[in-house]
């Protein structure tokens, strides 16, 4: 059984007796060396074979200073291998103690300099890694449950290191939890990606925000070394924060966009042979990519002057005084298609009290709306909607100083709520959509 234990240890073990010839040498020492036990065992010292004569001295007398002090001794020096070539080892020695307590004999367990250094290296990395990483660095099982994780991580995932140690994912997130398990997932049959991906997660933690993060994530596979098949013992997840630089990179890349459809709004409007076609140019120039449907509705009967509607003041005029809305253009509810100019029957649209767009037309600005969580039945409807729209924003039409109506862009449920960027945007379209229809007051008066 002593045999065997020597034999398959990972380490080079050599043993010494007390007058200094080899009573033990194991596999990996042959391994190392090319020596066998039979040529080993038994030689006096290391001498002529294993150390050079020149070098035998120094070594014997490292080795056997064990016998005469406590503990282990490590050393470095180098050993000859049978074909002759020098290899720079390793060495933890001991003294072997007889039944009486004194020495008996000397073991010597080595193994190859960069062998160990490689070790250290890795440990020290390893440690390093999960202490002062800048990056959240996730040891992540088998079961896909965390087993080690930084402080960098335990950061970001808004709980203690311990708290989040073997957790199934979804008690941590509560969005992207399929896409990391899918990820993880692939990485344990398939191995390290190629390339680093970018999760968009939500975190479940109480004492986290609420909002999506967007985490830049490397995998890699980590498989024991110790067995002769790779087995995964799970994988190595780094995750570094980049949220603030995505959302900068969409809102430039959103900004680009609108400025791009404002401007060739603008070059096809200047080819529409009348005002209100501009008018309608520019209304489905700004609806792609930003809402579903488009509505424009003007004031019945002139516009009013100095900045309100109808008789009223720059500061909005009373509900009761408010002129009515007739639709003038509107983009198709159903099929896909151009907007058009609806024919100019004079009948306002029942918009009932507190609608968005009689706000919009009373405040002389912007007006947001939106059915919530729980969409109510008929929200659509009773605002004159088409079926679908969950959110609206109506902003006045200005031009000159008077107020010509109001533009009101909808969204369906697959898109978000608007914003004050939104808000922003379908300002400057109304402006220019209010410049084209006070053309066409003007070439109908002329």
């Amino acid at each position: 059984m002593l045999a065997a234990l020597l034999d398959g240890m990972d380490a080079a073990l050599c043993a010494f007796g007390a007058d200094g010839s080899v009573t033990h040498w194991n596999r990996e020492a042959e391994r190392i060396l090319g020596w066998t036990a039979d040529e080993a065992v038994g030689r006096q010292g290391l001498a002529g074979w294993a150390v050079r004569k020149e070098d035998a001295d120094e070594v014997e007398a490292r080795l056997l200073a064990a016998t005469r002090s406590p503990g282990r001794q490590v050393h470095e020096f180098a050993l000859l291998t049978k074909d002759g070539r020098r290899v720079l080892v390793r060495t933890q020695s001991s003294a072997v103690l007889g039944p009486d307590g004194r020495a008996a004999g000397v073991y010597c367990a080595f193994s190859e300099v960069h062998t160990q250094i490689d070790l250290e290296r890795s440990i020290a990395l390893s440690e390093a890694l999960f202490v002062d990483a800048s990056w959240a660095v996730v040891l992540v099982d088998a079961d896909l449950r965390p087993a080690v994780v930084n402080a960098h991580a335990a950061r970001a995932l808004g709980m203690g290191r311990t708290a989040v140690l073997g957790r199934p994912l979804g008690d941590l997130l509560t969005q992207g939890v399929e896409e990391l398990e899918s990820a993880l997932t692939h990485v344990l049959a398939e191995g390290t990606p190629p390339a680093a991906a970018e999760l968009w997660v939500t975190l479940r933690s109480d004492e986290a925000e609420q909002t999506r993060r967007c985490w830049r994530s490397g995998f890699v596979r980590l498989a024991s070394p110790l067995t002769e098949e790779p087995v995964p013992l799970g994988v190595g997840w780094l995750f570094q924060d980049v949220t603030d630089a995505k959302r900068t990179e969409q809102e430039s890349a959103l900004l680009r966009f609108r400025a791009q459809q404002l401007h060739r709004a603008g070059r096809a409007a200047g080819e529409c042979e009348g005002p209100t076609e501009a008018a309608a140019v520019h209304l489905d120039f700004a609806l792609a990519g930003f809402a579903d449907h488009g509505l424009v509705d003007v004031v019945r009967g002139g516009t009013g002057e100095d900045g309100g509607a109808g008789e009223g003041s720059g500061t909005g005029v009373p509900p009761e005084s408010a002129p009515a809305l007739v639709r003038a253009i509107a983009s198709p509810a159903g099929a896909p298609g151009p907007s058009e100019a609806v024919p100019p029957t004079g009948i306002p649209v029942a918009y009932g009290a507190g609608h968005p767009a009689a706000l919009a037309l009373e405040r002389c600005g912007s007006v947001r709306a939106g059915a919530g969580a729980a969409v109510a039945e008929g929200w659509a409807a009773a605002r004159k909607w088409p079926d679908g729209t969950v959110h609206g924003l109506c902003v006045v039409l200005r031009s000159r100083g008077r107020t010509l109506g109001v533009v009101t862009f909808l969204r369906g449920p697959s898109r978000r709520p608007f914003d004050r960027a939104d808000a922003a945007y379908a300002e400057d379209v109304a402006s220019r959509i209010a410049a084209a229809l006070d053309l066409a007051g003007e070439v109908a008066g002329g």
